[in-house]
């Protein structure tokens, strides 16, 4: 496997484990002290440099970094509903990455934002967009704040609540 971190090595674990054997595993006993917190994750899934797959959570919803990594690197790549899920057949061809969210903070403007350093929480009402930071061909904030809001369905003129936030990201 390579020198990774064990963020990744247990997000690859968790989808192995799921896609072949129907198994959802549990954390290692023995946790890197970084993996015993409570944080929002996201974790990525991509084939041949395209994505592939990527779900996460904005705040903690499991008692650990290592279930929240677990939980949503099978809906990674079982539940992403832009892609089919992954097949035993394509799991040799798969890289993951595992983001690790500092807590939001609402901005008042865009000009708090900084595509390269921080992601981007749109939102009206009900409705919610993420988008990670430090993503391939999105170079603006205004191409990032457009991205977040299709994603949650939010018209172009409808008022927003900004938030931004850091990662810890693991590839």
């Amino acid at each position: 496997m390579g020198n990774f971190s064990p963020h990744v090595i247990l997000a690859q674990s968790a989808i192995h484990a799921y896609v072949v054997e129907g198994k959802i595993i549990s954390p290692p006993t023995q946790l890197a002290p970084e993996l015993e917190e409570r944080a929002g994750v996201f974790v990525c899934i991509k084939k041949y440099g395209e994505l592939r797959g990527c779900i996460g959570t904005i705040k903690p919803t499991q008692p650990t970094i290592a279930h929240e990594i677990i939980q949503n690197a099978i809906s990674a790549a079982t539940r992403d509903p832009r892609f089919f899920p992954v097949e035993q057949e394509e799991l040799g061809l798969l890289t993951c990455s595992v983001d690790v969210l500092y807590p939001p903070e609402k901005i008042a403007d865009r000009s708090m934002l900084d595509p390269k350093v921080y992601g981007v929480i749109v939102e009206c009402g009900m409705r919610r967009g993420l988008l990670l930071p430090d993503l391939e061909g999105v170079d603006s904030v205004d191409m990032q704040i457009d991205i977040a809001c299709k994603k949650a369905m939010i018209h172009p003129n409808e008022p927003i609540q900004l938030y931004r936030f850091e990662v810890k990201r693991f590839d």
